[in-house]
């Protein structure tokens, strides 16, 4: 009921952007729509492997799925755990890195050869729900957005966190790299002049407030220019942060286009993919194509 609701509101006020910088995407137009198989259905994070080659799991399956662009199939599975809430993916070299929602991370080495191997590595981070995994290149290692605040209490609910996981000692950065405040992001649109969506105030049902929960559901950098993109499904957000953790853009997403977007990843040529569960429908991935100043 309370998605229905925001979808209204959403399809009443339109759909709006806004960039410090701007972003090289129209994201109300794909370029490209995958219909996915049906195995795919819970669809909740994907990765780069290559040009033509994208590696997916779903939150169901301890499954890797490895998808080929050019005949729009799986072309193989690596099913390196039982059943669990996986959501996301990530790709380092040979080996591919897999996150469960409780932040335990499952390390499969030399995932393409027949000899794979897996390891469990229990990261310590104290959010109970996360979502996002991406390669940080850069800077050697991993981060990891959380869905969920980093603790109860009034102090902690407008906060969301991501941390950084040192591939180089195996080890999580014990502080937060990101800690992201849904205040300040709410005072960027308004200084913007981007007009939020709103719902009923919990305090006062008389009145509106912006509907902005800002809980991250899958997280990507960009090759060329380290910004870090951020979606949050359940309320149709796309974020951009710099490398500063500071917010440059803000858009809010068509619920019809994105109906659950769950995973995110940009190639090197910058084409931009994001993938949304099947739900009622069937599960898609839509392409975007950067597009060059």
């Amino acid at each position: 009921m309370r998605n229905s609701f925001l979808l209204i509101l959403l399809s009443l006020i339109g759909i709006h952007s806004f960039s410090q910088n701007g972003v090289p995407y129209n994201l109300k137009q794909e370029d490209q729509n995958i219909v996915l198989p049906a195995e795919l259905r819970e669809i909740s994070g994907l990765t780069i492997i290559d040009s033509k080659t994208l590696a997916c799991v779903q939150d169901e399956e301890g499954t890797v799925f490895i998808y080929d662009l050019k005949s729009l199939k799986v072309k193989h599975q690596i099913h390196f755990a039982g059943p669990g809430d996986y959501e996301g993916i990530a790709i380092v070299e040979k080996d591919a890195f897999v996150l469960r929602s409780d932040a335990v991370l499952f390390h499969i080495q030399n995932y393409q050869s027949e000899k794979w191997h897996v390891d469990s590595i229990v990261t310590g981070i104290p959010n109970k729900d996360n979502e996002g995994l991406c390669f940080d290149p850069k800077n050697d290692r991993l981060l990891i957005g959380s869905k969920s605040k980093i603790a109860k209490g009034a102090a902690f609910k407008n906060l969301r966190t991501v941390y950084a996981f040192d591939l180089l000692h195996f080890k999580l950065q014990k502080e937060p790299l990101y800690t992201y405040d849904i205040t300040t992001i709410k005072d960027f649109a308004t200084k913007n002049g981007i007009e939020l969506p709103t719902k009923p105030s919990k305090k006062n049902p008389n009145e509106e407030e912006p509907a902005l929960k800002f809980q991250l559901s899958a997280i990507y950098i960009h090759p060329e220019n380290n910004q870090l993109y951020v979606l949050s499904a359940s309320d149709y957000y796309l974020f951009v942060f710099n490398e500063d953790g500071e917010i440059i853009h803000l858009e809010v997403l068509d619920p019809q286009k994105f109906n659950k977007a769950e995973g995110i990843a940009i190639m090197e040529n910058g084409d931009l993919y994001i993938s949304n569960e099947g739900q009622s429908g069937s599960p898609k991935i839509l392409r975007f194509s950067e597009k060059k100043k």
